[in-house]
Order: structure tokens, then sequence, then C-alpha cells
């Protein structure tokens, strides 16, 4: 039986969801035992391992690029984003951990801005202001200041947002393989050589996680992937948004964390504007002379 494109979308979604849920868990049971620079150097063998063999699959010509330049800038950007968030999660819930990735789109709307010249829009700067408003609703700094954890995951937002930017000229010229392969590689040194320094082996009932902690970090990322080539980001964004929800019950089963209304409303804040700004995207390209000749 064929399923419609939208069924589809929801379907490599679904995994996705599953995928970045599986991460948070593996990520918070791993801190236990180790730093966060150990999380990310297994994490990093793991998807060298995985991104070659696909590469060998698919063909060694995924493995040349013109833009390493590009492509380390990008990944420095994007292990200081995976730093932060791991390290959120060994001291902040998950749920706060999750809600605090979602201002990653204000922080690209204003890279986009200040870097690629690109116009705030008015549905933009709504987005702009609903996400900073949602951001203090959920921090709800105090005269002490933010919790070290929180600021750690809010700057790994930030260079996410930077290593978007990057991603999205590199995109122009590499395919997503080779865009993961240098991911993968260029990241294994930044987690190697703090872990060498500091070095500890991991306990046996760890493997598993570490596993985990490594094949969900691309499942996510190719299933994610995979659900915008089959639908509009107005499908996609909303279903992504589910991952609060499902990883405050996650939480709540797993590690007894308590359900913050703030957190919710916050991230839903964020959210409401997220969404107008994807929608009044959407229409903008429908309505362009591009778009029109292609349908």
């Amino acid at each position: 039986m064929e399923f419609s494109k939208p069924v589809r979308a929801a379907l490599w979604m679904s995994g996705a969801l599953l995928s970045f849920m599986a991460m948070a868990v593996s990520g918070r049971e791993l801190s236990a035992e180790l730093e966060t620079y150990h999380i990310l150097f297994f994490r990093s063998v793991i998807g060298v391992f995985l991104i070659s063999a696909l590469i060998s699959y698919q063909g060694l010509h995924l493995m040349k690029t013109q833009h390493l330049m590009r492509h380390g800038l990008r990944n420095i950007a994007h292990y200081a984003g995976q730093y932060g968030w791991f390290y959120g999660l060994a001291y902040i819930s998950l749920a706060e951990v999750i809600a605090i990735e979602f201002t990653t789109p204000v922080w690209t709307a204003l890279f986009a801005f200040f870097l690629l010249g690109e116009k705030l829009s008015l549905a933009r700067i709504i987005a702009l202001v609903l996400g900073l408003t949602g951001l203090l609703m959920i921090l709800r700094p105090t005269s002490e200041g933010l919790n070290p954890a929180a600021f750690a995951v809010l700057a790994g937002a930030v260079g996410y947002a930077f290593s978007y930017i990057q991603t999205k000229a590199l995109s122009a010229t590499d395919a997503p393989l080779t865009i993961l392969f240098y991911m993968t590689l260029m990241q294994l040194p930044f987690g190697m050589i703090p872990s060498v320094l500091d070095w500890q082996w991991p306990s046996w009932e760890m493997l598993p996680w570490i596993v985990l902690v490594g094949v969900t970090a691309m499942s996510a990322h190719y299933c994610m992937t995979r659900a915008f080539k089959l639908a509009d980001a107005t499908v996609v964004v909303p279903m992504d948004f589910l991952r609060l929800p499902l990883i405050m019950c996650v939480g709540y089963l797993l590690y007894q964390e308590s359900v913050d209304i703030w957190v919710l409303v916050g991230a839903a804040v964020m959210f409401s504007g997220n969404l107008i700004n994807v929608r009044a995207e959407q229409k903008k390209l429908k309505l362009s002379p591009n778009h029109k000749k292609a349908s």
C-alpha cells in the first residue's frame, strides 16, 4: 500500500522524534559516568564508521569538497552546540534542554541578517520577539543570574545556529553525506584530545548507551531530512515541536522530573513565532516566479 507524501513525512518525523528522545536519554545515562567530551568522542567514532560505510556504498566521490575551511568553521560551531546540549542533559531537566534548543531559529535569523544580508521581514521580526519572550519565560533569570547548565545549552543553540548558516552555504555545492562525513571526521579530534588527556574507560553497562547515542545522532538528522523532502515545513515543524511534551513524559517516567508549566508555555510562545515565520516563507515561495514556473 502506497502512503501519501504527508503520511510518509509524518512517519519519517516519528523516526526523528524517537531518535532525538533516545539520544537525550542516552546522553543523560552516559553523563553519570563520563564527561561531556568523552560522550562526544565516542559519538564521533561511531559516526565515522556509519558515514564511511554509507559513502563506500554510494561512492567515494562524496569525500571530495572544495570548501574545507567552511566545513571547519561549521564543525567548530556544531561541536560547541553539541557540547552545550549534552552538558545541559547532565544538570537540568530534559524538557528544559529541548525547550532552550528551540531558540536556534532565533539566532539563525540573526546570523542570516548579519552574515548573509538576508532581510528581516515582519514575520521574522515577530518570530524573534516571540522567541526571546518564550526564552525569558523558560529561563526566568533571577538576580543570581542564569543556571550555568541552562546558559551552556543556550550557548549551544547559538552554536547550532551558526553551523546551520554554514550548512546552508555548503548545501549549494556539497551533498548531505559529504557534509555529514566531514562533520564526523573533523569533530573526532575535538573530542579525542581532551578524552585522551583525561582517559576513562566506560563500564560495560555504558556500551549500549554509547552505541545508541552514536546511531541516533545519525538517524535523527537522516529521518528529518527525508521528512523535509516529502512535505512542507508547515507540516514538519509542528511535529518537531512534539519533542517537548514527549520528552517531558520521558523525563517524568524515567527520572521523576517535575513538569514545569513555564517551560511548556515559553516553548509554545517560541513555537508560535517560528510557525508564523515558516508560513510566511512558504507563502512567499508560492508567489515567487520560479515556483510558478516549476508548477
